[in-house]
């Protein structure tokens, strides 16, 4: 069982750094679709988290207490995600 646990913390670890380089290496052109696209993969990752808070009466009551908290962090992510990318579009309108 530890042995998983550091696997995935060295998972964890990997992707972070690995997402911070690829973030910084993307020019300000491409940064509105990427978020864009950011998104929608937030939007799949509020369905997996609605499925993991309501996924039936087997389970415990911290799985459902996760369940909700990661509901409500994906839903803060979406919300703020399409908040942030129509501020930036906004900037590329003609006034």
């Amino acid at each position: 069982m530890e042995l998983i646990a550091v696997y995935l913390a060295f998972i964890l670890v990997l992707s972070i750094f690995l997402g911070f380089e690829l973030i910084s290496k993307v020019p300000a052109t491409l940064h509105t679709p990427l978020m864009s696209g950011t998104n929608a993969i937030s939007g799949i990752t509020l369905v997996g988290a609605l499925a993991a808070a309501g996924a039936g009466e087997a389970q415990e009551g911290l799985a459902t207490a996760l369940g909700v908290a990661a509901v409500a962090f994906a839903t803060v992510n979406v919300v703020g995600g399409y908040l942030v990318t129509d501020r930036m579009l906004g900037m590329f309108r003609k006034r």
